[in-house]
């Protein structure tokens, strides 16, 4: 099977304002040039089980937590080609295995079908789903990226995402961009990915702007999202991966149709991420 990829790297996440975003913009400029293909809309479509169990656990940070989600960039047809990729994460070291395929051998795959084991990659994305085998899109998550790669290194690499937004409706890859928001106005994620060090320029301006890391996980922001609204006198969401029912919830079944949030949960409902 082509278009098989692996990737190893550390990704550091920084929550901008408009004025941090500038002055890391006029400082990357002697140091980072545009990649090619780096300006897109980028569509995410996570996997999970009716219970959200991958997001559920990936937000109590443990050691060890993996994700498994149908990547596009761009709003996609039958024939195109998207990527599944499986995230895993063990110590801050990032691992990302993928594999190129056509929506409908995405759609296949995602009923049931297994992919032709023809690679360890395969291998292991197959492994995980029959792992979790209530696995169904549950979230829908787009993006607008920039990124960009250093001059020096083509292994460093910044990107910027802005107008995140997230939906569970229409959950797939080829209907019009769209959704709730998830950053406040004007706000942007940085990400750094890099198998080495941060460059000291970089260092530099992130210190002097006060420029802190964040835990920000957009699915599981998301997902924090969902609970919060998850009460009384907001308005109803579909949800059709909730068994035994297809479409508009009201508030009562909503709230019956998710698990409790977790007590680490509900503290970081009440904090916002620090930048």
């Amino acid at each position: 099977m082509a278009d098989q990829m692996i990737f190893k790297r550390y990704e550091l996440k920084y929550l901008l304002s408009p004025e941090m975003d500038r002055a890391i913009r006029i400082a990357m400029m002697e140091h980072m040039v545009p990649d090619i293909y780096g300006r897109n809309t980028n569509l995410s479509l996570y996997l999970d089980t009716p219970d959200f169990l991958l997001v559920r656990r990936s937000i109590e940070s443990p050691v060890y937590k993996e994700k498994l989600r149908i990547r596009s960039y761009g709003t996609v047809g039958p024939e195109d080609k998207v990527f599944v990729e499986l995230k895993k994460k063990y110590r801050k070291v990032v691992y990302k295995r993928r594999v190129a395929l056509t929506e409908d051998e995405t759609n296949a795959w995602i009923k049931g079908s297994c992919l032709p084991a023809d690679s360890q990659i395969v291998r292991e994305i197959n492994y995980s789903r029959r792992l979790y085998p209530q696995l169904a899109p549950r979230m829908l998550l787009s993006y607008d990226r920039q990124a960009f790669y250093a001059k020096e290194n083509q292994d460093f690499r910044l990107t910027f995402d802005r107008n995140i937004l997230w939906r569970m409706e229409d959950l797939n890859l080829h209907s019009p961009v769209r959704g709730r928001p998830l950053l406040k106005d004007g706000q942007v994620l940085m990400e750094i990915k890099t198998g080495a060090a941060i460059p000291l320029w970089l260092v530099e301006v992130l210190s002097r702007e006060k420029i802190y890391r964040s835990s920000f996980s957009k699915y599981g922001r998301a997902y924090e999202e969902l609970m919060r609204k998850n009460k009384p006198g907001r308005q109803a969401y579909w949800m059709p991966s909730i068994p035994g029912g297809h479409g508009i919830l009201s508030e009562q079944e909503l709230r019956n149709s998710l698990p409790a949030p977790t007590e680490h949960e509900e503290r970081r409902h009440d904090n916002d991420i620090a930048v």
